[in-house]
């Protein structure tokens, strides 16, 4: 078993794709193959079944297969997370013991969409992190384009003071530069312990966010590599080196950015890499026209020659 995430978790946790077949029927061979890119591009982590994944559209049943598979497969190499948001408590509690069972290093868990307050969402934390478990380390998910939720900095270090269990954020709020910079100047000190801050939003904003302090990102790409290589070379102190190599693939990263669409364009690059057999989003769901298909081929060649012209 890989070791748990914690307060000092860093670098790349690659959120993970949900592979489907062209029937919609989950591919676990593509889930095999592309656990193996994932690994080969030197990610740090995974997170499995989060919002990208298409948690949401997966019965039970299936979310708890495709867990234990991947977690088979990955074996310990890295640290993998699986995003346990639920409606009702039971059913994250019994998802995340049977994914901690099965070997995962920690659970993901966003606010549920309607929490009004924030007095609504500590309470509501209080909940999931004793129907859990004290033993299960939390990531969490502060997402609110999202949930609804807007979480304030004060109440993001009182939760990880109030519950130890709560290790991580993915941070994901936007704007939220002056929230990252914030979190991670008010955290590791006297009263607050240290918390790991691993970023989101499409990689968007990587550069910036790692100048302000984050460990990482965790967060889709159809290029990790890149994300691995902005993550190593600022933590390398080549603060330069890295926006420079960021700034190369910010085509595309706008590009997939797109709110609906960009599933389906992030499946298509991994199907056209060779990772994933289709491109298929489960339904209800977007998929690309053909100027769409004409318009990613041309960028993917552009990003192609930009990288020579680096190399």
């Amino acid at each position: 078993m890989s070791h748990l995430i914690h307060r000092n978790s860093d670098g790349v946790f690659i959120i993970s794709a949900t592979p489907f077949d062209d029937t919609g029927a989950l591919d676990l061979t593509s889930a095999d193959r592309m656990v193996e890119f994932y690994l080969d591009c030197g990610v740090s982590g995974m997170t499995i079944l989060g919002i990208m994944g298409e948690a949401p559209k997966m019965a039970g049943d299936e979310a708890t297969g495709f867990a234990r598979h991947v977690l088979n497969r990955v074996a310990g190499r890295v640290p993998v997370v699986v995003g346990v948001s639920a409606a009702g408590l039971d059913n994250m509690a019994r998802l995340s013991a049977t994914v901690m069972d099965a070997g995962a290093a920690g659970v993901m868990v966003a606010p549920q969409p309607g929490m009004a307050t924030e007095a609504k969402l500590k309470g509501y934390m209080a909940q999931v992190c004793k129907h859990l478990g004290d033993d299960v380390p939390i990531c969490f998910q502060d997402y609110p384009q999202t949930t609804g939720v807007q979480v304030s900095v004060e109440t993001i270090l009182g939760l990880t003071v109030d519950h130890p269990q709560i290790v991580m954020l993915k941070h994901e709020d936007w704007p939220g530069l002056t929230k990252l910079s914030r979190v991670r100047a008010e955290s590791g000190t006297s009263d607050v312990p240290r918390l790991s801050i691993l970023t989101g939003n499409s990689a968007l904003f990587l550069a910036q966010e790692m100048q302000r302090g984050a460990d990482g990102a965790m967060t889709g790409f159809a290029y990790p590599e890149m994300l691995v290589q902005v993550v190593a070379r600022h933590q390398a102190g080549d603060v330069d080196g890295a926006e420079d190599m960021f700034d190369a693939y910010l085509p595309m990263v706008r590009y997939e950015q797109q709110l609906g669409l960009g599933l389906a364009i992030r499946k298509e690059v991994l199907r056209r890499r060779g990772v994933i057999a289709s491109a298929r989003v489960r339904a209800p769901g977007p998929s690309l026209t053909a100027t769409d298909q004409q318009e990613l081929t041309r960028l993917m060649a552009r990003l192609d020659k930009r990288l020579k012209e680096l190399n």
